[in-house]
């Protein structure tokens, strides 16, 4: 069945514990488990740049195959009359997504991490693999290409020729559409994670559904990707990009991070009530192992700190104040690098 969409002082650090009253707090996962965690640049160019990154990739599918044999989480199908979309729980925490026309039975993949969990998901689709859209060249997004490729032989492989994406048939350029029966894909060009990184916009208007925001590592719930290879300045750009979608826009991120975002979030601004109902919500699904996407980009807009760097009172949690003078948008910049640096303390913590 189908799931229809509805709808802190300057002074404390983030690896302080101060949650809202009644909320537990529930890691969502466990310290030295999460390979892109800030580790240096001499493990970061080895990850995406060297052949020990790949193995590494695939010690990891082989753990969570064996930790998560139907996932980490339970996911739910969304359909709107003529698309189905199927989040695919893989490795400890990604999301793959299958995106099917009812219609024609054809079906397009994003970041399909592990291959077989989406050949299953395929297969019990009964649907054509007609495409794969790879955000970006991590192995946690684009490791599946390769055996999903020579499985179903038409399938193309799209994404930016900026990443080394693995099984690349054809590059995309910035706001270039894509048909896969009837749904077309528009790839927006959004560099800073890694400096190819794309993400993917479904049109929904043919189906009378909002657009669909595949976001890879851009963008999660409540959270933001790691500027691997950008700059805030770069970062604050692209994620300018995804918020020009839309408010009623429906985002499927590429990671659960749902709770741990929310948690961290919820210590920068103490007194923002739409984060506390979020947080509680995410709490309870996930002590059910429930998916918490989708969101949408306008609620984003009020819990997401990584999205409030214009927010008075977030500049003010953070002890920050424009300069005389200071361009709006480097203030911006400014604000985003150092919620980034809180939450990356917070994940050290």
């Amino acid at each position: 069945s189908c799931h229809r969409p509805a709808g802190q002082p300057a002074s404390q650090e983030p690896g302080s514990r101060g949650l809202p009253e009644g909320v537990e707090y529930i890691p969502t996962r466990k310290k030295g488990k999460n390979p892109m965690k800030p580790v240096g640049v001499a493990w970061y160019s080895l990850y995406a740049r060297t052949r020990l990154g790949y193995l590494f990739y695939q010690r990891q599918v082989k753990k969570a195959r064996e930790r998560y044999p139907r996932g980490h989480s339970v996911p739910q199908p969304f359909c709107f009359p003529g698309v189905k979309i199927l989040p695919i729980p893989v490795l400890s925490n990604n999301y793959s997504y299958l995106v099917i026309d009812t219609g024609s039975s054809q079906a397009a993949v994003i970041d399909p991490s592990d291959p077989l969990a989406v050949e299953a998901a395929i297969e019990e689709e009964g649907v054509m693999l007609e495409a794969i859209f790879c955000t970006h060249k991590h192995w946690d997004h684009s490791g599946g290409n390769e055996a999903l490729c020579q499985k179903h032989k038409s399938c193309r492989v799209y994404g930016s020729a900026l990443d080394a994406i693995p099984q690349l048939t054809n590059p995309l350029a910035d706001r270039e559409k894509v048909s896969v029966g009837c749904l077309t894909f528009e790839a927006l060009a959004t560099p800073g994670h890694t400096v190819g990184h794309m993400v993917y916009v479904l049109d929904g208007a043919p189906f009378g559904s909002p657009p669909c925001l595949f976001s890879g590592d851009l963008l999660f719930l409540a959270g933001c990707g790691e500027p691997f290879e950008g700059s805030p300045e770069t970062m604050l750009a692209s994620l300018d990009v995804a918020m020009g979608l839309g408010e009623d826009t429906l985002l499927w991120p590429g990671h659960e991070y749902a709770l741990e975002c929310l948690t961290f979030a919820s210590l920068l601004e103490l007194d923002n009530s739409a984060l506390e109902q979020k947080l509680q919500w995410a709490v309870q699904q996930r002590q059910e192992k429930r998916s918490t996407c989708p969101s949408t980009l306008g609620e984003e807009q009020t819990y997401n700190p990584f999205l409030r760097t214009h927010r008075p009172e977030l500049q003010e949690a953070l002890g920050l104040w424009q300069g005389e003078g200071e361009d709006p948008d480097a203030f911006r910049a400014r604000v985003l690098k150092e919620v980034r640096r809180r939450k990356d303390l917070y994940q050290a913590t």
